[in-house]
């Protein structure tokens, strides 16, 4: 079968797997498709418009996609192939053609969505690098759409914990947006997948990221939104994945913080509540076959570890800080201590694991901290 065809079925607007599924069998091959008469590709489903504009596309992007596929490292998956991701067949409109860089396996590997806000906070950054490493721990690969802020921390933690990760682009992985994030793509595309159904060539263009957001639910079992605004795109992907009969995770945050408030809209509308590791692992369940045994472990020695770690001296000051952000003077208010101690204290917790600092000079107690101790009690 020749890429040039695929190249000219693929890229023609308006056709997607579900529909090729219905004319490979008739046609038995692209060129043929290509070859039909508009009339013979409508009465088979095909809508109108689409059937007109079958094989349609301009020799320069052929040439320009051809010339890019040459590429090292560089790789078209069509979906009459084996590795075409088996739960991104089953939403709605999957692409017919998918431009990557990397790895292939990866994406039929069992993986969670990570996204949220681009103005993420520094918790948030925090939170999502704790899921993601707890996850890659686990086997799984985290999957993300490569933004500011969330995405960016759930990709790079992906990474540094020697786990794989897929960065779904709305542009043409030849114009990798944002351009910030040009040298994290590379590195994704070394130990993972940089994935578009974008042509190379494709700009940034707003109308393309809900599409690509389909394709990050649609990849996963399940999407964690970490924090986001009432209007971010990160509630796109959370819908489209409840559409595509995925499960909806969100962290709850501060009242007091607006980025938390598309997360509670999430919580009301039906999306779980995830407070740690392991209410993700318990509502994916079988989906994660040997994977969740890994998690519990993965779990268990987090808390083994962070028992042993701690005095009662610092679990009191723990307790003293609570669940919001507190200073250094009102912890000393607080415990009684003097604000030397506190400092000191604050340093072993936070070289520990358990507190985060923020801006303000302001500490706040970490989710490991904030679960073990749950689990304690």
């Amino acid at each position: 079968m020749s890429t040039l065809d695929w190249l000219r079925l693929g890229l023609s607007r308006g056709l997607n797997g579900h529909q090729l599924q219905r004319l490979l069998p008739v046609f038995g091959d692209p060129a043929a498709i290509l070859a039909a008469r508009p009339a013979q590709l409508a009465a088979l489903g095909l809508p109108e418009a689409a059937a007109g504009r079958c094989g349609q596309v301009s020799a320069r992007l052929l040439e320009r996609s051809l010339r890019w596929l040459e590429q090292p490292g560089h790789a078209l998956l069509r979906w009459d192939e084996n590795d075409y991701p088996p739960l991104l067949r089953e939403i709605p409109d999957p692409p017919v053609l998918l431009f990557l860089r990397g790895r292939r396996d990866s994406l039929t590997e069992p993986q969670l969505a990570i996204v949220g806000s681009r103005a993420a906070t520094p918790a948030g950054r925090d939170d999502a690098r704790q899921f993601a490493r707890a996850f890659v721990a686990a086997g799984l690969t985290i999957t993300s759409g490569l933004a500011r802020g969330i995405d960016t921390a759930a990709h790079e933690a992906a990474l540094a914990a020697g786990g794989q990760t897929i960065a779904v682009c709305g542009t043409g992985l030849d114009r990798i947006y944002p351009a910030a994030n040009a040298r994290l793509a590379d590195s994704i595309a070394a130990g993972g997948t940089l994935l578009s159904e974008h042509p190379p060539g494709t700009p940034a263009l707003a109308a393309h990221f809900p599409r690509r957001n389909r394709l990050i639910s649609g990849l996963a079992l399940g999407v964690l939104v970490v924090e986001a605004g009432w209007r971010s795109g990160a509630l796109i992907t959370a819908r489209l994945a409840a559409e595509q009969g995925r499960e909806v995770f969100a962290l709850p945050g501060s009242i007091h913080n607006p980025l938390s408030r598309g997360c509670h809209r999430l919580i009301r509308n039906g999306a779980k509540l995830v407070e740690n590791i392991s209410d993700i692992a318990e509502e994916l369940g079988p989906l994660l076959g040997s994977h969740r045994n890994a998690i519990q472990q993965n779990i268990a020695g987090d808390l083994a570890t962070a028992d042993a770690a701690l005095d009662d001296g610092l679990r009191g000051l723990l307790e003293q800080l609570g669940w919001e952000p507190a200073s250094i003077d009102q912890l000393v208010a607080r415990s009684g201590l003097t604000a030397a101690e506190v400092s000191s204290m604050l340093m072993i917790l936070e070289l520990a694991g358990r507190v985060r600092p923020l801006p303000g000079g302001l500490y706040q107690q970490r989710e490991e901290g904030v679960h073990h101790e749950r689990n304690r009690a």
